[in-house]
Formats: C-alpha cells, sequence, structure tokens
C-alpha cells in the first residue's frame, strides 16, 4: 500500500507542475488608447488568523500622471491566499515608467480560531490601523525593487504580497491585539512569469462559446472573466470546452492576456450543484475512520449561503460516497486512493457542493483544493535525485496542530517550482518558506503529508 500511494503521490506531484507554476478596477476592460497592467494578490501568514480582510479602495502607480490601477473598493481576503495567486484588478494606464504604488486601505477585519475548544471557536475583531483604538483607514505607499515599464505592444503585471505575519499585532502571549501594520511587498511581473500565474481562480460558469475556445466566468470581486484555452489546455477527466455547461463551478489557473482575459493552463469543473461552501477543516468526526461530519472556517460560498461566509460550520457529510470526492486539477483512477472519506484532514481546504432548499444544505461532493503552509526548515533536505526529494516544515498553526507539534514532510519534483531559492539543495535549515500544493493523507503516520506544487522562501521579516 506504501508503494502504491507513493506513485500516486509522483503523479499527483507532476500534475502540480502544471496546475501551479504559476480586483475590482474601474473596469476589467482595457482602454485601446492606451497600455494595460494587471494586479496579483497574496499573502504570509500568521498562526491561528484563518480570515484577514481588507478594503483596497485604490492602487495608484508612482509616475507619470499617477494613474491608478484600481479605483473601486476591493475587499480582498488575504489570509486564503497563502501560495495562492488570485487576480486584483486589470486597467488600462499611460505608457510610461513608473517606480512604486499607493495603496488605499480600509476596515481591516482579523478573524482568528482557538483551537482549544471543542469545537473550535471563532473570534473576530476589527482593527485598526498602526496602533490600538487607531484609524480605520491608511495610505501604504511601497517602492518597487526594478521600475514598471508599460510599453505600448505588451502587457505589465504587479504582483502584491499582503504580509499578514508581520502586519497584524500580537501581545507577548501571541495573541492578536486588533492592530494593524500594514506591510506589502510589489514586484514588476510580465505575464509570463512563473510568480505572475493566476493560481487560484473559481467562479461559476455564465457562457460558453466553443466556437472561439473561450467561456466565461463570474469571479472573485464581481468581475466577469474571459478564459480561452488552446489544445495545450488541460481539463479534468471527462471535460473539454465542448461539454461545458452551466451551472457549474470551475476552477481556472492560467497567465493574463492583453485584453484582459485569461489563456488557461488547467481547467477544473469542480462541481455542477448550484451551491458550495469551502474552506478550512477545523475538526472532523470521528477523527478515524470515514468521516461523518466536518467542521469547517467558511471562506468562500455561493450566492445563496453568502450568510455562512466568515462562520465555522459543521457539515455533515456521511451521505456523500467515495466516489464523489475527488482532487483539484487531478482526476484519474489514483484520485480516490489519495482523497476519500478516510483521508479528510484538519488543516484541508476542501470545497464541500451540494444543493441549498429552503435554508437547508445537502452536501452531494467534497473536492481537495490547493493550499499553502507556512513554517520553518527543520533538518537537512532529503533529495533523491534533482528536485525529487522532500523535507520538513515545522508549522504552528492548523497543520502543526493536527501533527501535535511534529513537523509536516513535504514532498518535491523536478516538476515544483521554487520561487526565491534554487531548488531542493538551496533549501536551509531554520529557513522559513511557503509551501503550495496538497495536502494528503499518509498512510503510514495517519497525519498529513504535503505535495508540493512550489515552494516559495518569502522576503524576510524586518
Amino acid at each position: 500500500m506504501r508503494k502504491f500511494f507513493g506513485i500516486a503521490l509522483a503523479l499527483a506531484l507532476a500534475m502540480l507542475g502544471v496546475a501551479c507554476s504559476s480586483s475590482n478596477s474601474s473596469s476589467m476592460s482595457p482602454s485601446a488608447q492606451t497600455a494595460n497592467v494587471f494586479v496579483t494578490g497574496e499573502d504570509a501568514p500568521l498562526a491561528s488568523v484563518v480570515g484577514f480582510n481588507v478594503t483596497i479602495n485604490s492602487i495608484t502607480l508612482t509616475g507619470g500622471s499617477a494613474p491608478q490601477i484600481l479605483s473601486t473598493a476591493t475587499t480582498v481576503d488575504f489570509a486564503r491566499l497563502l501560495g495562492l495567486r488570485s487576480p486584483l484588478a486589470f486597467n488600462s494606464v499611460p505608457v510610461g515608467t513608473y517606480t512604486g504604488a499607493t495603496f488605499s486601505l480600509s476596515s481591516p477585519v482579523i478573524s482568528y480560531v482557538d483551537m482549544s475548544t471543542n469545537p473550535p471557536t471563532l473570534n473576530t475583531i476589527n482593527g485598526t490601523f498602526n496602533s490600538a483604538g487607531g484609524p480605520t483607514t491608511t495610505t501604504v505607499t511601497v517602492s518597487f525593487p526594478s521600475s514598471m515599464v508599460v510599453g505600448s505592444n505588451g502587457l505589465a503585471g504587479l504582483r502584491m504580497d499582503f504580509d499578514i505575519r508581520q502586519s497584524v499585532a500580537v501581545d507577548g502571549t501571541g495573541n492578536v491585539t486588533g492592530v494593524v501594520n500594514p506591510t506589502i511587498y510589489t514586484r514588476a511581473v510580465q505575464a509570463s512569469d512563473s510568480d505572475a500565474e493566476v493560481t487560484d481562480l473559481m467562479g461559476g460558469l455564465v457562457s460558453v462559446d466553443a466556437s472561439a475556445n473561450s467561456f466565461v466566468i463570474q469571479g472573485p470581486y464581481g468581475h466577469q472573466l474571459t478564459i480561452d484555452v488552446s489544445n495545450s489546455t488541460v481539463f479534468n477527466s471527462g471535460w473539454t470546452i465542448n461539454n461545458l455547461a452551466t451551472p457549474a463551478f470551475v476552477g481556472v489557473q492560467g497567465s493574463f492576456q492583453a485584453d484582459g482575459s485569461l489563456m488557461a493552463k488547467s481547467v477544473e469543473v469542480i462541481t455542477t450543484s448550484q451551491a458550495f461552501i469551502a474552506g478550512r477543516v477545523l475538526a472532523i468526526n470521528p477523527t478515524t475512520g470515514p468521516v461523518q461530519q466536518v467542521t469547517i472556517f467558511v471562506g468562500e460560498t455561493s450566492a445563496d449561503l453568502v450568510a455562512d461566509s466568515r462562520t465555522i460550520q459543521t457539515i455533515d457529510v456521511s451521505a456523500v460516497a467515495s466516489s464523489d470526492y475527488d482532487v483539484c486539477f487531478f482526476n484519474n483512477l489514483f484520485t480516490n486512493a489519495l482523497f476519500n472519506p478516510d483521508h479528510v484532514l484538519v488543516g484541508q481546504r476542501i470545497f464541500i457542493g451540494g444543493s441549498d432548499s429552503n435554508g437547508v444544505f445537502t452536501p452531494q461532493m467534497v473536492s481537495l483544493r490547493l493550499q499553502g503552509v507556512y513554517g520553518t526548515m527543520t533538518g537537512t533536505a532529503n533529495i533523491v535525485s534533482g528536485n525529487i526529494g522532500s523535507f520538513q516544515l515545522q508549522n504552528n498553526a492548523l497543520i502543526g496542530y493536527s501533527l501535535g507539534g511534529a513537523p509536516l514532510t513535504v514532498w518535491t519534483g523536478n516538476a515544483t517550482l521554487f520561487i526565491n531559492t534554487t531548488g531542493l539543495s538551496g533549501l536551509q535549515p531554520g529557513e522559513s518558506l511557503v509551501s503550495g500544493g496538497l495536502l494528503f493523507y499518509d498512510q503510514l503516520t495517519a497525519g498529513p503529508i504535503m505535495a508540493a506544487g512550489v515552494v516559495v522562501d518569502p522576503p524576510p521579516a524586518q
């Protein structure tokens, strides 16, 4: 069985290489008179914080006429974007060179979980900027490491990393105080850069134009986004552009194009159900064997379940068949060996699709989703060949809790993308890392193990 699991994990790593090598502006439609800029967002985490909502009122570039690339208030949950990258904005600006950006921020809301209670309890604080009882609005100006050059024949991009780890203040015992000192890292990128690709985009299918090899989804932050596909786009099993049809919830990974559309690297039809909730698993019942109930922090919902957003919910999944468990962007004969009712774990990010009738949600499927894990590397890397091997990551949040304080084993492959580090051999003991991928049940330890599609050495704490 261990050998079988190893084969399945190797295939998952290969698929993650496809999946992971990779907004609300005044308009998602570019102006023909100017060149275009896209913005993606991600984060670095803080233990116990499961939600960090901040409203971005505007993003203004430094240089030229100081154009805005986002001008409509957009609320983003950066805690969800650990190890993931979501599209935040797309707009047109005058051609020129820009050296930085100013972010207008407001209304921070921090949600954190107390795992010492049974079931876990959620605490929410309306934060203030820079000091206790301080303002609820602020501006942050950040200089780019290298200038952003917006040319008339190209597409420029801005990668934004809101560092929760450094932004959310804690007291001497590690308790969240509610004070937010915004720390934002930015970098000018090109759409083809590995750290510019959109790795987290999910939305409801709006329409399909199979003759044009494209479809439209209702994405995050109120956007409708056009998704183009090509012969190299990978669909999950059983789906093509020709049989896509509403209703459906679809996951996409890919790169921005000059017209604001995305060229899809991977397309996943998650479910054709009408309703869903998604988020981090906080508890399971029973703790071993086929899961009957799942307690999750709900970070995402369909419109009919929006009242459940940012709450802790316990869902009865006992009626969901093993065959209705799947793994995002990975659907073949090994899928149920990797994820099934016996393999749901505290710390996993999951999607539960189903139906909602008169306020009663009936689960019909469960999907394992991509997520990130932050921690400190312990020991040295185990290198089999090239980037094939593993390392240990000490996590002090949900994953560490589920492991009883032991480190998480992270498996990598030659398809794993390493950012800000030279590869598996370049990782050093004591180094802070973010690993993004899929969290599986390890049959040897009966705990979690990660198949990493990306490993990132984040900016150092300041």
